[in-house]
């Protein structure tokens, strides 16, 4: 297994981020935040404010990133939001907000990134969802987005076979913040089965430690009950 090295961590400020920040430090690592957000107090990590929705923004914070850090080993794309609602209720701009953050951040992450990576022959893992191989109603932005992770992480995996390593990360249901701001008719129920963000973070940490040339191509984390899998 390899050090796990410079990791940039996109929406590393809490939830999945946060955790697979904590994770990356725990194995040695050296976490590299990129948020809108400053992690938690306590907290020493490299930490770069950005607005990953934001081109400009994006390659600005990644590059910031690797000069502090002399360079990237891994990039973990956990940055994520979602607006809910039938699709003519939902505001346009929060819609494509959605879109932006989602799955344009990522690709604009991962471009900026990718120098860096192939110097290093590291690893990227891309954070899809349960949701972007299952509709649900309410949900077309995120379904839309994180089905638009799906492909993009493959067809990445496809272009830089050899050069860097891609993982395909397709969580379900995490206990985090990421439902507090929902309307209570889209929170998870008071019997839902969640998956701490901590035990997917060790996922995440398996397939960053993987030597060059074996790569964990997809990993499906999710609730043993997990109701959007298959």
């Amino acid at each position: 297994m390899r050090p796990l090295g410079n990791t940039l961590i996109t929406g590393g400020a809490s939830g999945l981020g946060a955790a697979v920040a904590r994770a990356v430090a725990e194995e040695g690592g050296r976490p590299l935040v990129v948020d809108r957000a400053r992690p938690a107090e306590g907290l020493d990590y490299d930490y770069v404010c950005a607005d990953i929705a934001d081109r400009a923004e994006a390659e600005d914070a990644v590059q910031r990133s690797a000069d502090r850090a002399g360079g990237l080993h891994a990039v973990v794309n956990a940055a994520g939001i979602d607006a809910c609602g039938p699709l003519d209720k939902v505001d346009a701009d929060d819609w494509e907000r959605v879109v932006k953050v989602n799955l344009i951040g990522t690709a604009s992450v991962v471009r900026a990134a990718l120098p860096h990576l192939e110097a290093s022959r590291g690893t990227v893992v891309d954070c899809a969802s349960t949701l972007g191989t299952r509709a649900v109603p309410d949900a077309t932005a995120y379904c839309a987005s994180k089905a638009g992770v799906m492909g993009f992480t493959r067809a990445l995996a496809a272009e830089t076979a050899g050069r860097i390593g891609v993982t395909l990360l397709v969580p379900g249901g995490m206990d985090t913040a990421f439902f507090d701001d929902r309307p209570e008719a889209y929170r998870p129920g008071p019997d839902a089965r969640l998956n701490q963000p901590e035990h997917v973070a060790r996922a995440v940490v398996f397939a960053l430690a993987q030597p060059p040339g074996c790569e964990v191509r997809e990993l499906v984390v999710c609730p043993s009950q997990e109701t959007s899998w298959p």
